[in-house]
């Protein structure tokens, strides 16, 4: 079992901004969630990605996830900088010391003056150099000319490393001094807004806290990265992204022999001395099948998976991809609640009456046929009684009024004779009879509500009473772009063209979205050209959290969907024990989950209903939900057949649940006819009028 959940690798630069365009000497960020993917970031300066950091950071603490966070620059220094620097053998006082005297913004930084300043606190000439800049910097000498500094050139962990460049050099082609000096005050900064959340290794063990910081060196993997570098694309890229796959790939143990490292002022590259592990884990998973004569049988790798393991691994796989905003409660209606709601005052906020009547203290009934004298005056809600009531008397209140100081019971006005200045009743009355307590529904402090809420008319009201708001914290609604393939659709009430027939799932599948609560991206429809389908994609990633298709999902030739997932290295292909169904395309595109449906409109609606639809409710932040079922008689025959979970379009009629005449998957009509499902297990079965089935209608999906 892995330490962590999560493994984001950050390439880091001392440059200055590097513009809106993505483009290599930037900053970029690999992340691996729970065995998934995301495309690596382009953060285009220090500051963007110090935010984007903590952002992570924040977003993994909320979720419970353990978080590995690699930096690729040294966390420490060759022993004795520290002591020269700052008077204690500690690295973090060397982080100390710089974040308090770096300046740093998005065009420029000190750091040559800040190495220069280091310099002189050390004999002879050094140990920093390089000065990049066009004016000269006393003690920083432009080429290497150091002598007599006393420090080492480099760490123990670099000696080992073929390649590796001194921390004293300020520049150069893969010189590194510049990312430390300006990349330690930013994991300092990170340490100190987390304080106690945060473990850097190898100075503190990775158990002491929910994120760790680690040093990594991407050319531990340097074979793999230039391998991805030849097909394209930004070579740092590759890096963060393949260096946060291998580690989250690693077995439990591997990575644990990874971090059994003592280096407790120069610190540690992670990986160092397990170069074979970390390239192993980036080999895929080959295995040759075996020997089969059956035309039957499925590809190399595939088979049937049942309903439940398919619902079982999207709740441990998926999680929230949407952001977090604050929004009036007016807005709030249906949306997912991003953090808990603390109600800021009791309720009721005081002790009131729930009754028309009066009010007194009990302990001054006394007889069968108690008589009270009424005092003048009276509390209403909204308007109290400015004083208190006298032992033995008693006050006229209404509803909802606070009780006022010497009242703690109310008798209800039927049951009241009043005479002039005063009242009778019978005895028997309870103390505190008629009355709420404050808090006795809600106290002050408590939690009302929990992250994942998707709020009701009642939830609202029960903000509104406690004093929350006007604001809340909600994530973003949920964009889920949907797009059907293939050269045969053409849109509805367009002429259709011999062998064409209209797109049906389209409109289906955008009307769903919307009636979960989320909002519809219409990409249109897409001919079976990869290229426009690469692009259509694309598009749909930019403006959307998550992408429904329909068609292209299998593995025939003409399935581009599954082709373009299986080619962008995120592809899972589920044959589904189901019916109707079975093959479910699973991906990212540009780090937007992607789940790829079949093109038959009755298997796209069952498939949505029974996975997309429990799915899109974690990415939107909301708890994972399954539909209720009720068992009921059935109104009709069947005899199935082991190995598939059947659903049949079904409506509940007289008592019992009847079922379309026909199971044929292109009978679209039974769609609109049915008003909800009725689930037949895996294994065989028959079913006889009368006997229980379960019925799952289509409300309880929403």
């Amino acid at each position: 079992m892995s330490l962590f959940d999560s493994f984001a690798i950050v390439d880091w630069s001392a440059g200055n901004d590097t513009g809106p365009t993505p483009r290599k000497d930037a900053i970029w960020l690999g992340l691996v969630r729970e065995g998934i993917e995301a495309a690596p970031g382009y953060l285009r300066n220090r500051a963007v990605a110090e935010t984007a950091i903590a952002d992570l950071i924040e977003q993994e603490l909320a979720a419970g996830r353990r978080l590995c966070l690699g930096f690729d620059f040294p966390f420490g220094y060759p022993q004795g900088l520290a002591e020269a620097l700052t008077g204690q053998a500690d690295p973090f006082a060397v982080w100390a010391w710089l974040a308090e005297r770096l300046e740093d913004n998005p065009s420029a930084n000190n750091r040559f003056d800040l190495a220069a300043e280091i310099n002189r606190h050390f004999p002879g000439v050094g140990p920093f150099w390089f000065n990049g800049l066009k004016r000269d910097i006393p003690d920083l000498p432009r080429k290497d000319m150091r002598a007599g500094h006393g420090m080492a050139e480099r760490r123990t962990c670099e000696v080992a490393l073929k390649g590796a460049f001194s921390c004293w050099q300020l520049g150069g082609a893969g010189a590194v001094g510049g990312q430390v000096l300006t990349g330690l005050p930013v994991l300092h900064r990170l340490r100190q807004r987390f304080a106690g959340q945060v473990a850097v290794w190898p100075f503190e063990p990775p158990e002491s806290a929910p994120v760790t910081l680690v040093e990594i060196w991407p050319g531990l993997i340097n074979s793999h990265v230039q391998q991805a570098e030849a097909s394209g694309g930004i070579r740092d890229a590759h890096q963060v992204r393949l260096l946060a796959r291998a580690l989250a790939r690693l077995p439990g143990e591997a990575l644990r022999a990874m971090l059994a490292a003592d280096a407790p002022e120069e610190g540690w590259i992670l990986g160092l001395g397990h170069e074979k592990e970390l390239e192993r884990s980036l080999l895929p998973d080959l295995k040759p099948p075996p020997l089969c004569n059956d035309c039957f049988a499925l590809p190399a790798g595939v088979a049937w998976t049942p309903v439940d393991t398919v619902l079982t691994r999207l709740k441990e796989r998926l999680h929230p991809v949407v952001g977090v905003e604050r929004a009036p409660m007016g807005e709030a209606l249906g949306r997912v609640l991003a953090a808990p709601v603390i109600a800021r005052r009791a309720n009721p906020a005081q002790a009131n009456t729930a009754v028309d009547g009066y009010g007194f203290a009990h302990a001054a009934i006394d007889g069968e046929a108690p008589v009270l004298p009424l005092i003048a005056g009276r509390a209403a809600a909204g308007a109290p009684f400015q004083g208190a009531v006298p032992h033995g008397s008693a006050i006229r209140i209404l509803t909802g009024a606070v009780l006022p100081q010497g009242v703690d019971t109310v008798v209800l006005q039927e049951d009241v004779t009043q005479g002039e200045g005063a009242i009778a009743f019978r005895a028997g009355i309870k103390a505190g009879a008629n009355t709420r307590k404050a808090g006795e529904d809600v106290e002050a402090g408590a939690q009302l509500l929990g992250p994942g809420r998707v709020l009701t008319p009642a939830d609202l009201a029960l903000v509104a009473a406690v004093g929350a708001g006007p604001e809340l914290a909600l994530h973003e609604r949920l964009r889920v772009a949907v797009l059907s393939t293939g050269d045969e659709l053409c849109e509805a009430g367009h002429p259709a063209k011999t062998g064409q027939t209209h797109d049906a799932n389209r409109p289906m599948l955008c009307a769903l979205v919307a009636q979960f609560g989320y909002l519809p991206v219409d990409m249109g429809i897409v001919p079976d050209d990869r290229a426009a389908l690469r692009d259509r994609l694309d598009e749909a990633a930019a403006r959307s959290h998550m992408i429904l298709t329909s068609g292209g999902a299998s593995s025939g030739d003409e399935d581009h969907v599954s082709a373009l997932l299986e080619d962008a290295g995120a592809m899972a292909e589920w044959r589904i024990a189901l019916k109707p169904g079975r093959p479910l395309a699973l991906g990212l595109w540009k780090g937007m989950p992607v789940f790829g449906l079949p093109g038959n409109p009755v298997a796209a609606l069952v498939c949505t209903l029974i996975f997309a639809r429990p799915a899109m409710r974690l990415l939107s932040g909301a708890a994972w939900h399954q539909p209720e079922g009720f068992m009921v008689p059935a109104a009709f025959r069947k005899s199935k057949k082991p190995g598939r979970r059947e659903y049949l379009r079904a409506r509940f009629r007289d008592g019992h649940a009847e079922v379309f005449a026909s199971e044929g998957s292109g009978r679209i009509s039974g769609l609109s006819w049915a008003e909800g499902l009725v689930e037949l297990p895996d294994g065989a079965d028959t079913i006889t009028p009368g006997d229980p089935v379960r019925y799952i209608p289509y409300a309880a999906f929403l």
